[in-house]
């Protein structure tokens, strides 16, 4: 690999940790820059390896928020695990169920997200009334069923689709879904790397080079999240979805 595309690779991992840890989306950033500087691998190896990145920088950001907020691991905890189960499920489907099929539907959906978003200002600023504990449960795990499936399947904006997810079914606020997000997007890069791994489909030493930058860039993310609230976060948040609607459309369309 030529020096260059490892610069490219550890500045796209430094931005893809930041973004990630703040409103989900690292993903839009590292990946194209795995596909650009190393063309002759194939695309299990780029995901492999973007996999073994993020979820170092994931991890730690979990960790940071963990030890400064309150995280609803009573949410977390089933949303994560049916996360982990069915992004295996998601993967196998990948056979099966053409792509192209999905993309204009989260096309639609990412659409739907970011307007409601936009036309609540309210919304996810401050966390709600807790919700009955009989109703908690099963909608963490059918959302993290769903995220999970579409994770592993597909992919882009999953980390969004948590966040808005947390917010709009569990009334939290934006720093607190973000953080609960990290939790459940560990889960799915575990269960990723739990295929990618055992086949040989990761480039070590430019995964684990990406993942120190992937980690100080979720650093800096979640502290500055920590530091301007909620409202950092909402913010982030529909910028990110802004560039994923426009990418999206993009490969769609063309």
């Amino acid at each position: 690999m030529a020096e260059v595309d490892l610069i490219l690779l550890l500045a796209a991992a430094l931005f893809a940790g930041f973004v990630d840890a703040v409103a989900g989306g690292g993903g839009l950033i590292q990946v194209p820059a795995l596909l650009m500087a190393l063309p002759a691998e194939s695309p299990a190896t780029v995901f492999g390896t973007n996999k073994v990145a993020s979820i170092f920088g994931t991890g730690n950001a979990a960790l940071r928020y963990a030890r400064r907020i309150c995280i609803p691991w009573r949410i977390v905890l089933p949303a994560a695990a049916a996360a982990f189960l069915f992004s295996f499920v998601g993967g196998m489907a990948v056979a099966w169920l053409p792509k192209a099929v999905v993309r204009p539907l989260v096309l639609v959906l990412l659409l739907l997200v970011m307007v409601y978003t936009v036309v609540k200002p309210d919304f996810g600023v401050v966390s709600g009334s807790q919700l009955a504990p009989g109703l908690e449960r099963p909608r963490a795990l059918l959302m993290g069923a769903l995220v999970g499936f579409y994770d592993g399947f597909f992919g882009p904006g999953a980390g969004s689709f948590m966040i808005f997810g947390f917010v709009r079914l569990f009334r939290l606020d934006f720093l607190h879904a973000s953080s609960a997000a990290k939790v459940v997007n560990f889960a799915t890069n575990a269960a990723a790397l739990a295929y990618f791994v055992p086949s040989g489909h990761v480039l070590w030493v430019t995964g684990l080079a990406m993942a120190a930058f992937n980690i100080a860039g979720a650093l800096l993310g979640a502290g500055l999240a920590l530091r301007h609230g909620s409202g950092f976060v909402r913010g982030v948040f529909i910028l990110v979805a802004s560039v994923l609607i426009v990418r999206l459309g993009y490969d769609t369309f063309t």
